[in-house]
C-alpha cells in the first residue's frame, strides 16, 4: 500500500469537517496545502473519489469539492477501495523457479496468509465511518489544544 489511502482519508476528513460546519466547498489547492503535496496529486485522488460517488465537484468561482454522501454512510473501506489499486501485498513477480522444491509451497502458503490479512484490513476499515473518524479527530484536537476549546 502506498500513501494514496492516507491522503484520500485526509481529504475526506477535511470535507466532513467543512460539511459539519457548513463552510462550503474546498478547493484542491487548499487540500494540497494541508496534505503538503501538489494539487495535481489531490486532483487525481479527487477523480477516484468522485468516480466512486463519495465526493462531488463543482467548477467555477464558487466551485470546489464537497461530500456526495453523509459522513455516517462513508466507511474507510469505501475510501480505500476508491483509491487503492491491486493487491495489498506484492506477489513474486515471475513465480518460483520450476525446479525449486519449496517455491510452490511457499507461494501457496503466503496466498493464504495474504488473503487473511487483506480480509482483516478491509473488515477493520469497514467498521469505521467518516463521521466516527471525524469525531475522534476532533476529540484528539481538543485534547491537544485545550485553550482553543475555551475560546471557541
Amino acid at each position: 500500500m502506498n500513501s494514496r489511502f492516507t491522503m484520500a482519508a485526509h481529504i475526506v476528513a477535511m470535507l466532513a469537517k467543512c460539511s459539519a460546519k457548513a463552510e462550503g466547498p474546498l478547493t484542491s489547492e487548499v487540500m494540497a496545502r494541508s496534505i503538503q503535496t501538489n494539487p495535481v496529486v489531490v486532483r487525481r485522488l479527487l477523480g477516484d473519489l468522485a468516480r466512486s460517488g463519495l465526493i462531488e465537484t463543482k467548477r467555477g468561482a464558487r466551485g470546489g469539492v464537497t461530500l456526495a454522501r453523509g459522513p455516517e454512510t462513508i466507511t474507510l473501506r469505501d475510501i480505500y477501495e476508491s483509491v487503492e489499486e491491486g493487491e495489498l501485498f506484492g506477489r513474486h513477480p515471475v513465480g518460483p523457479a520450476p525446479d525449486c522444491t519449496i517455491g510452490p509451497c511457499v507461494a501457496e502458503y503466503l496466498e493464504g496468509v495474504f488473503g487473511r490479512a487483506e480480509a482483516a484490513l478491509k473488515k477493520s476499515l469497514e467498521g469505521t465511518t467518516v463521521a466516527q473518524m471525524s469525531e475522534e479527530l476532533e476529540a484528539r484536537f481538543r485534547a491537544l489544544n485545550p485553550s482553543l476549546e475555551q475560546s471557541g
